[in-house]
């Protein structure tokens, strides 16, 4: 079986808010406007649209922030809690001889450093990233150039992600598909006990 995981509230539990506002100078009068559009703007990034360095740019000079580039790039960073259960899930499909491939929206600051700041990614065979591609989930262009660049049966693929529209997406393409919740990680489990044992 082939198995596309997802990272975000997948493999890694992640929160913006908390390392973001850290950077807006106290007496910022609309933190939570420029907070919003900060949070606008990253779909051109892990599109593809802006790269790295503009963004980092942009961002500073809407939090106003008083912050480097690299403070800001390490705050963007330090986003991410691991989500244990999944670790330990993926390493055991890859002993079985699995094939893991990644699937996720994802931006060039976090990808490629994350398979530095995590070494379980070393268990995946491949990587289909929004930003590499130029396109984003749940757009069917994702899908489809993921059944092309890996040569995917859907029927043999699952498919794990958090988000409604990207399972709905999934379902369209014939994976089968599971909705993660990691409050809920043992229906994942039974999920898999109709493919896998």
């Amino acid at each position: 079986m082939t198995f596309l995981f997802d990272i975000g509230n997948v493999l890694l539990r992640f929160d913006y808010k908390a390392q973001l506002y850290s950077l807006i100078p106290d007496d910022c009068a609309d933190a939570q406007e420029r907070f919003r559009r900060l949070e606008a703007k990253r779909d051109d990034l892990e599109s593809g649209r802006i790269n790295a360095d503009d963004f980092i740019d942009w961002a500073l000079l809407t939090l106003e922030s008083n912050a480097t580039p690299e403070e800001f790039e390490k705050a963007w960073r330090s986003i991410f809690t691991p989500i244990i259960p999944m670790w330990q899930l993926a390493e055991r499909l890859a002993m079985q001889g699995h094939r893991l491939i990644l699937f996720s929206n994802i931006n060039p600051i976090h990808c490629p450093w994350i398979y530095e700041a995590y070494p379980g990614f070393t268990h995946f065979h491949g990587a289909v990233m929004s930003y590499q591609i130029g396109c984003m989930k749940p757009d069917k262009s994702f899908y489809q150039h993921a059944i092309r660049e890996y040569q995917l049966d859907p029927a043999e693929t699952i498919y794990i992600d958090d988000l409604a529209a990207n399972i709905d997406e999934g379902m369209r393409h014939g994976f089968h598909c599971h909705r993660y919740d990691d409050q809920d990680h043992k229906s994942l489990e039974d999920f898999m006990n109709a493919f896998i044992k």
